[in-house]
């Protein structure tokens, strides 16, 4: 089993930045690949930006050029810099882990551990 604890959402006007962390535990050795999803109300559930084990990233083109996925392995963390942020990125984001991929970053169906989320809103 993996878990995972998210911090760093909040409330941020347009235009501004956010860094969201994940912090995984447990069988650690089993992840393949990171990512973070987000979900607004009344809307489907969006892969963001996922990064393999051997640091290949993707993202979702609405925030290409926005935001950034990194990882710490020594700390175990994962982040998502999230820059230029517009209201329609205000969402509960959840990192996720997979044991799938690691040269290639799985798709949405492929995550296996989710932690509990953390609400980002963007409004003025």
């Amino acid at each position: 089993q993996v878990q995972l604890v998210e911090n760093g959402g909040g409330l941020v006007q347009p235009g501004g930045s956010l860094r969201l962390s994940c912090i995984a535990s447990g069988n650690i050795l089993s992840i393949k690949s990171m990512g973070w999803f987000r979900q607004a109300p009344g809307k489907l559930r969006e892969l963001v930006a996922g990064i393999t084990s051997g640091d290949k990233t993707a993202y979702l083109d609405s925030v290409a050029g926005r935001f950034t996925i990194s990882k710490d392995n020594a700390n175990n963390a994962t982040y998502l810099q999230m820059n230029s942020l517009k209201p329609e990125d205000s969402a509960v984001y959840r990192c996720a882990a997979s044991i799938s991929g690691g040269d290639y970053v799985p798709g949405r169906f492929e995550y296996d551990y989710y932690g509990q989320g953390t609400q980002v809103t963007v409004s003025s």
